[in-house]
């Protein structure tokens, strides 16, 4: 069988989360790149991919999958269920509340930091300070409920590892470039589930890829 194309660049933290999803379910898999410089995301043929226009696409044969959560939601379903606990109704429930807590409010914190401590700069602009301050204690307090959970379960949605898990790896990785890498330090059990995730081939790929 023909590998899976992820169409985007790896300095990315929403393609790679598809990259620690495809490598976990053992899915074989081609990064093909894509030049923002000249357009090529608005090209013809990246908008059948995407018709937003952005990063990441997934081509699987004749289908396209886009949204990076989706992607991962698909590569996990496909190739690894256990990811997603299918078959369990409870412990598919923890899952997705965890999937959705990683998006709307784990992510929505940690980004606005991402951006003005390593976009901004990257593209000639200045850190707005104000923002960042503002979203450290977004995440901080995120990173509370996090604590909490974690001295329950060794993993977000229980005692086994899960795309929950997983979703996080590409952003808290960007997080350890900046002046913040040490923001886990105060958080014990949140910062014991980050080294765990660490040891994961998975995650090593992934970090190996985003290294400039």
């Amino acid at each position: 069988m023909a590998p899976v194309k992820l169409y985007g660049a790896t300095l990315s933290w929403n393609v790679t989360r598809c990259v620690a999803a495809l490598e976990e379910a053992g899915v074989e898999y081609e990064l093909v790149p894509i030049n923002f410089s000249t357009g090529e995301h608005k090209s013809p043929d990246h908008l059948a991919r995407n018709p937003f226009g952005q990063v990441p696409a997934l081509q699987d044969g004749d289908l396209y999958v886009f949204e990076s959560r989706a992607i991962c939601k698909y590569a996990c379903r496909k190739n690894k269920p256990e990811l997603l606990k299918e078959g369990d109704i409870k412990e598919s429930a923890m899952v997705d509340v965890w999937l959705e807590v990683e998006a709307h409010q784990y992510t929505a914190a940690l980004s606005p930091i991402l951006f003005e401590c390593l976009i901004h700069p990257m593209l000639g602009g200045a850190t707005d300070q104000k923002v960042i301050d503002d979203n450290l204690v977004k995440i901080k307090n995120v990173l509370a409920v996090y604590e909490a959970r974690l001295t329950k379960s060794k993993y977000l949605a229980g005692d086994f590892l899960s795309l929950a898990d997983l979703n996080h790896a590409s952003v808290t990785l960007c997080l350890a470039a900046t002046l913040y890498a040490s923001l886990f330090d105060a958080y014990p059990h949140v910062k014991a589930w980050w080294t765990d995730l660490l040891t994961r081939p998975s995650v090593q790929k992934v970090a190996a890829l985003m290294k400039p």
